[in-house]
């Protein structure tokens, strides 16, 4: 299969070996995250080889400084790639990259470019080490080390909040699909509107004109009304879109739709505590830090006022109260599901907890409320035993569910 792909008249970076028997599909059933009559696998990712010419640092919306490698232009996996990322200074060094270079690259899982290794025999001498930057090349502040919990990081940061670099990044992740989806909010009208002094902080899109549009290259009346449509749509997103929009350091779409289910507001979740965030399943302490500290910066209230003030909404449609659904016995519990079930798919079963305000995980931990078993159940099971968690069956589950 590997080498009959390349006759494909479309890319393709791997395939999946199925059962054609539903009715065996349905005897296998399925773990919590994926089926067991099915196998998914990668191919080896194709690599190419290219001159590396020079080594730029892109700066991000946390302020990390990233080495960028600038190729020779080469195919590789469907596409040209001209960049590749380095990583961070550490790994430059242990793979010994310097300018001139000729290197190996490829596309992890076959879409982000990056340099796989440098092929030592070509060197001829004329290669030049690169020097790491100590000023953040977008506003020449002094870089600073990152410091992590169990030591000095591998990240160089720009501390400069305002650095035009990082302003750019908390726009274009505002505007992105998975937070705020503002359409047209791209790279291209983020940077235009950060250099003519239009935008400075996300609140700002909310205050802008058709007038201060036209002012743009290349953005006529249509265009800038609608995006200045899509941003007013934007302020009826759900809580978790903007808790994610936000760009807390360490808050996902997953960690920013667990915190939408716990707190019915904006308001409750900047109230919380550390320890309370943490004791939230899925909730570790250094997230649970995150989202504490960044909600005691002056910087960051100063901003939900004014996102208030322009009648964002702060309202979670997520959020499960304890008591919305009465007395039910599986209202804010934790279920692992395992093994088989003599009816129920783990799909079907699933949905009716999820729908009791039950949060179903893959794996048994501390916080695990029950686990619900059916036929060959496995290390799951022995781990639920070990830690006395409730162990149920289907017949038991159904009882509870009707009493």
């Amino acid at each position: 299969l590997d080498i009959d792909r390349h006759d494909l008249a479309y890319e393709t970076d791997g395939a999946v070996v199925k059962l054609n028997s539903l009715n065996y599909r349905q005897r296998l059933g399925s773990t919590n995250k994926a089926p067991r009559w099915a196998m998914a696998y990668k191919y080896a990712a194709e690599e190419a080889v290219t001159v590396l010419k020079d080594i730029t640092v892109q700066v991000g919306r946390t302020g990390a400084l990233t080495p960028v490698a600038e190729l020779d232009p080469v195919f590789v996996s469907g596409s040209t790639v001209r960049r590749a990322t380095l990583h961070n200074e550490d790994e430059l060094r242990r793979k010994d990259i310097r300018i001139g270079d000729t290197v190996v690259i490829q596309k992890a899982g076959e879409v982000i470019p990056a340099v796989l290794r440098v092929i030592l025999e070509k060197r001829t001498g004329n290669e030049v080490e690169f020097a790491f930057p100590n000023i953040c090349p977008e506003c020449q502040t002094q870089v600073v080390r990152e410091v992590t919990s169990t030591g000095e990081g591998v990240v160089w940061r720009c501390p400069n909040f305002d650095c035009p670099a990082q302003i750019r990044g908390r726009l274009e992740h505002w505007c992105g699909r998975g937070a705020m989806d503002i359409e047209g909010g791209g790279e291209v009208l983020v940077r235009q509107l950060v250099r003519a002094g239009l935008v400075r902080a996300v609140a700002d899109l909310y205050r802008l004109n058709v007038e201060d549009l036209l002012k743009l290259d290349r953005v006529g009346k249509k265009s800038a009304e609608n995006f200045l449509q899509s941003v007013a749509l934007s302020k009826t997103r759900d809580l978790w879109r903007l808790v994610f929009g936000l760009g807390i350091l360490h808050v996902g779409v997953g960690v920013a739709k667990t915190l939408a289910r716990r707190y019915p507001h904006l308001d409750a979740l900047a109230d919380a505590t550390a320890n309370e965030l943490e004791q939230i399943h899925e909730i570790g302490s250094v997230i649970a830090q995150s989202v504490f500290t960044w909600f005691k910066k002056e910087r960051n209230l100063q901003l939900i006022h004014e996102l208030r003030e322009l009648g964002l909404n702060f309202h979670s449609s997520l959020y499960q109260p304890p008591d919305a659904l009465g007395a039910n016995p599986f209202s804010g519990k934790t279920f692992v599901l395992t093994g088989t079930l003599p009816t129920l798919t783990r799909e079907t079963a699933t949905e009716r907890l999820e729908n009791l305000g039950a949060r179903v995980t893959s794996s048994v931990s501390k916080k695990t409320d029950f686990v619900l078993a059916g036929e060959s159940a496995g290390s799951k099971l022995d781990k639920a035993r070990k830690l006395g968690i409730p162990i149920l069956t289907e017949e038991t589950f159904l009882n509870l569910l009707n009493p």
